[in-house]
């Protein structure tokens, strides 16, 4: 089973396995928190450590994503859009590629049966209760920032467990396919070390 699951990544499936995030009432200091972390309008800046990192990191996952997103400067876009959002939420980017890919398969447009939607496959009730009326979960950066602080409330819920807190963001918690699904995606697909003295240009 984990090969077949392992196989499906690496080929890069073009069935997503979208899920659905369950709503569950929040206590108000936890509903307050989450809103004022989506509603945050300052605007991005580096989440890379140097323009050496940007370079590398970029030059090492564009390459991965060319075949889904062909076009150059919205395929970097994207990548610094993920690396921000996960970054600033205390999430691992790659580990955010593996769900996207999971979730999505990267179409940006992307609806469930369920409902959810775009890259990171959010559930629309999400809006009502940390966001604001106007927020369009179809929208590059507000995807990924309701998705990433999802993910983020789901690990503080589980103590950092992520499998539990993957099953909470796909609604299937217990159920181990869908976490094993994006962990192959983020360690086949997406791992990321560093090689020291790379000089290369993000293509």
């Amino acid at each position: 089973m984990r090969c077949l699951i392992a196989a499906i990544c690496l080929l890069g499936a073009s069935a997503a396995f979208a899920g659905a995030q369950k709503y569950e009432p929040l206590a108000a200091s936890v509903q307050a928190a989450l809103q004022k972390t989506v509603s945050d309008a300052r605007p991005p800046s580096s989440s890379f450590r140097d323009s050496m990192d940007a370079v590398d990191w970029l030059s090492a996952m564009s390459p991965r994503l060319e075949k889904r997103i062909p076009g150059r400067e919205y395929r970097l876009e994207l990548l610094r859009a993920v690396h921000y959002e996960a970054t600033r939420a205390g999430l691992d980017p790659q580990l955010v590629l593996g769900l996207m890919q999971v979730e999505s398969g990267f179409r940006k447009y992307a609806v469930s049966s369920a409902g959810a939607r775009g890259y990171m496959q959010v559930m629309p009730f999400w809006v009502k209760l940390i966001g604001q009326p106007q927020d369009n979960l179809f929208h590059l950066r507000t995807n990924l920032r309701y998705g990433c602080t999802i993910l983020r409330h789901y690990l503080d819920i589980e103590k950092g467990d992520l499998f539990r807190a993957l099953g909470r963001y796909n609604g299937s918690l217990g159920q181990p396919q869908y976490p094993n699904m994006v962990r192959a995606a983020w360690q086949n697909q997406w791992a990321y070390e560093k090689k020291p003295g790379l000089k290369t240009a993000a293509r």
